[in-house]
């Protein structure tokens, strides 16, 4: 990299692990589609690295319909078959089957009127939580929020949940502020938890 800015250490040198950093870890996510296709993303990281998802990203909004929940609540085995052929996407039967379910819980949410943004949001209290980390203190894998966000997900019925891949998730869509407070986005995203 050739900017002077200074990111948090866990940031690589890849343009793409870069632009991810600087442009959406952190900022603050509302919109509940946007919120359930990352909880997908995330799941599907499970044992594999970010990098991986990033790289994957764009293949598997294709292969998911953009990640409309109607459609990928409606898919069947056909669909499923097609997705373990598609090169392009994390090629998990479990994995692609939790992303149909996750759609179906979602527009049941939807249709008892729930809104599935402000419910994950409520176990921040609505906002984000700023923290303080100097980057050279490593940030918790689980929290006691992540902990009861996995627990009421997986209690709705939700898969590939457990409290470290939600506390990535909390980070990733700005329920968190984790930013090392060296890292010259730790303002910015700050300055986003004002809306």
């Amino acid at each position: 990299m050739s900017d002077s800015l200074q990111r948090c250490a866990w940031c690589w040198t890849d343009p793409l692990y870069v632009a991810y950093h600087d442009e959406e870890w952190g900022v603050p996510e509302y919109d509940a589609r946007a919120l359930w296709e990352k909880l997908v993303l995330d799941g599907m990281q499970a044992g594999l690295a970010w990098i991986t998802i990033l790289r994957k990203r764009e293949g598997i909004r294709e292969a998911f319909d953009g990640f409309d929940p109607v459609k990928v609540a409606a898919y069947g085995e056909a669909d499923i078959e097609r997705l373990l052929g598609d090169a392009r996407i994390i090629r998990s039967r479990a994995k692609i089957n939790s992303a149909i379910n996750g759609a179906k819980i979602w527009l049941e949410m939807q249709e008892k009127g729930e809104d599935f943004s402000g419910w994950l949001w409520s176990f921040v209290g609505g906002a984000p939580i700023q923290n303080e980390w100097p980057d050279s203190h490593g940030r918790p894998v689980a929290t006691p929020e992540s902990e009861a966000m996995a627990k009421a997900l997986k209690k709705r019925g939700f898969t590939f949940c457990g409290p470290v891949i939600v506390y990535a998730f909390m980070q990733a869509v700005g329920m968190v502020n984790d930013h090392g407070v060296e890292c010259f986005r730790h303002r910015q995203v700050r300055a986003m938890a004002d809306r």
